[in-house]
């Protein structure tokens, strides 16, 4: 069952967002709040690097990313997003997909979690993939331009759905099918990609922002801005430059993270050398 906001809660979600027109259960209330809310919560996971993976309970979420002004991963993003929906009437159902499924195989079934909206017809909804998706997509089949990011969704061979960004050289996925999530499941993957040291997110310090025309993403020490025009790079020299690089462009207060700053490095390293 999705949890509901309170009437206070929703009002400082909206100020969170900066979200002022009245909502209804509406796709053009859907579109308004899922490109404010990805333009305004950065996806991070530092508290996974910081030894304190959060879990799946919304309410922690809404403590978190709004009362705390703090981004967060799929999980919190997602089941935020649909306490807000939910509580303001829209048909919400919670689904789970598999990250680089075609790599991975099954067992990444649960690394993600997102939304469908039923309106007049099925619409893909989630704020939480890196904030690549800037709007809601139609269960469809089809290509979209999320600028700066190409975005698609297709049928595979083996009869799931594959959503997919364009993001640079490379492309990220995941998989799904088009029915609720499994809880347990995704519970099991939550655990999983916050503690095992094979887990990406255990692996590398990650934080991106949708801004207007720009995808900004910080993996370890590489902070990239991706746009039209290109990409361009820096490489973060000190933790005091990395706590500069979250709080000025992402948004993000943290002053912890800088004791993971030794082992930033030698992640870099080890990858780059």
């Amino acid at each position: 069952m999705i949890e509901t906001l309170s009437p206070a809660q929703l009002a400082t979600y909206f100020a969170r967002i900066g979200y002022t027109d009245a909502p209804r259960a509406d796709l053009a209330t859907l579109t308004a709040l899922h490109r404010t809310h990805v333009q305004a919560i950065p996806f991070e996971n530092l508290d996974v690097q910081l030894g304190t993976p959060p879990g799946l309970d919304p309410q922690a979420a809404f403590a978190k990313l709004v009362e705390r002004r703090r981004g967060g991963w799929c999980y919190e993003q997602n089941g935020l997003f649909a306490a807000v929906l939910h509580s303001l009437g829209f048909p919400v159902t919670r689904m789970a997909g598999g990250v680089l499924r075609q790599l991975r195989g099954d067992f990444s079934m649960g690394s993600h979690l997102f939304l469908k909206v039923s309106l007049e017809q099925d619409w893909l909804v989630d704020v939480g993939f890196g904030s690549s998706q800037l709007e809601p997509l139609p269960l469809a089949e089809g290509e979209w331009d999320h600028v700066p990011i190409p975005v698609r969704l297709a049928r595979t061979d083996d009869h799931f759905w594959r959503f997919a960004i364009q993001l640079g050289p490379g492309e990220m996925s995941y998989d799904f099918r088009d029915e609720p999530a499994d809880e347990a499941l995704l519970q099991r993957l939550c655990d999983w990609q916050g503690s095992d040291p094979h887990s990406v997110f255990v692996q590398n310090l990650v934080a991106q922002r949708r801004v207007p025309g720009e995808h900004r993403v910080l993996r370890g020490r590489v902070f990239t801005r991706v746009t039209v025009a290109g990409t361009a790079q820096q490489t973060i020299a000190d933790a005091d430059e990395l706590l500069e690089v979250l709080a000025s462009e992402f948004g993000i207060e943290e002053p912890a993270i800088a004791v993971t700053w030794p082992d930033i490095c030698a992640r870099h390293t080890a990858l780059f050398g």
